[in-house]
């Protein structure tokens, strides 16, 4: 299906579960499209069946533990030995690094040159569940051949997302074919800048699905939780809360599916895209407190799935650059150089 059809998937889905709405998303977005957007023929006939049908999950390895927002600061090295190179570093914060088979990494190529000398790697591992994927039939292919010394970290035990595997992605002399260099020798870290960019735009989907779920949620129970004898939706203090809700959920859908239509009709998005992530992730948050606000008590209890979500909304804030990270690109699109 088209972009839009994606982005659609990812709402839709995250209304109800985010976990599984990123799970598409990192899938997609972050494990699938660089292979489709900078690899060679041969690289997108090993790689995108595999991804694409869903045998195997894919991944994105950039933040590192001292390259977050500042991705340019990558640690990890690639050591040309003449048919391949040897990495060695580590990725953190990585959806799928557990459950994954297929992920685009970054690593530096050629020391002390800023980010000019940043190239991404196609590297492979087994999954970690293989026994029960191989008896499930779907999750591993063992076709797929594994790039020695690329390994999972521990499972990270995460405040939300929780259904999402996040593990620090190990890569220790591994050793990589130059067949596995994704793009041009040098470009990863622009490459992967704009991956970023449409990834933002499905992190905004998913933040406004978990607006709209918990907002749905907080609705019904309005109408159905009585008070002083009456709906408490009659009250001012939570009927104004909801039209507030209701009018920033507009705002977003217009914000990520203009986004979303720039995208997909080939134009510049990168400060559309930014604005959609940065408003869609903050407005998930406001969203999904009043929530909990409205069910009171019972909002704090897992008896309901506003607590989820609003944990769940938190990390949008984070993930595929902060808030902070997008006023800096929402500014430097509007001002120039004015902005640094």
């Amino acid at each position: 299906m088209d972009q839009l059809s994606y982005y659609i998937i990812l709402h839709e889905l995250a209304k109800v579960d985010a976990s599984h709405a990123l799970t598409v998303s990192a899938h997609t977005n972050l494990g699938t499209s660089p292979i489709v957007d900078f690899g060679t023929d041969d690289q997108r006939r090993r790689y995108v069946p595999l991804l694409a049908s869903g045998q195997v999950l894919g991944g994105f390895g950039l933040t590192e533990p001292g390259a977050g927002s500042d991705a340019g600061g990558t640690a990890t090295t690639a050591v040309d030995r003449g048919d391949h190179y040897v990495l060695n570093g580590s990725k953190i914060f990585i959806t799928h690094a557990g459950v994954g088979e297929v992920f685009s990494v970054t690593a530096r190529t050629s020391p002390g040159v800023g980010h000019r000398g940043i190239t991404s790697f196609i590297v492979t591992k087994d999954t970690v569940d293989l026994d029960r994927c191989r008896t499930l039939g779907i999750g591993h292919a063992e076709q797929l051949s594994k790039t020695p010394g690329v390994r999972a970290g521990k499972k990270q035990e995460k405040m939300g997302w929780r259904a999402s595997d996040t593990r620090e992605l190990i890569l220790e002399d591994a050793v990589v074919p130059k067949d596995h260099v994704l793009g041009t020798l040098g470009e990863g870290f622009v490459n992967f800048l704009k991956t970023l960019d449409a990834g933002r735009i499905g992190i905004a989907a998913v933040s406004l699905g978990i607006a709209e779920g918990a907002y749905r949620e907080a609705l019904e129970y309005a109408g159905v939780r009585h008070q002083f004898g009456r709906p408490i939706g009659s009250f001012q203090g939570v009927s104004f809360q909801l039209a507030d809700m209701a009018t920033e959920i507009q705002a977003g859908n217009h914000l990520l599916y203009h986004a979303a239509w720039l995208k997909q009709t080939g134009r510049p998005f990168k400060k559309e895209a930014a604005m959609a992530k940065l408003f869609c992730s903050e407005l998930a948050m406001r969203v999904t407190t009043k929530a909990v606000q409205i069910f009171g008590g019972y909002g704090y209890t897992t008896e309901y799935p506003v607590e989820r979500m609003m944990r769940d909304a938190k990390v949008c804030e984070i993930g595929e650059g902060t808030s902070e990270i997008q006023r800096i690109v929402i500014a430097r699109q509007i001002l120039g150089e004015l902005a640094g």
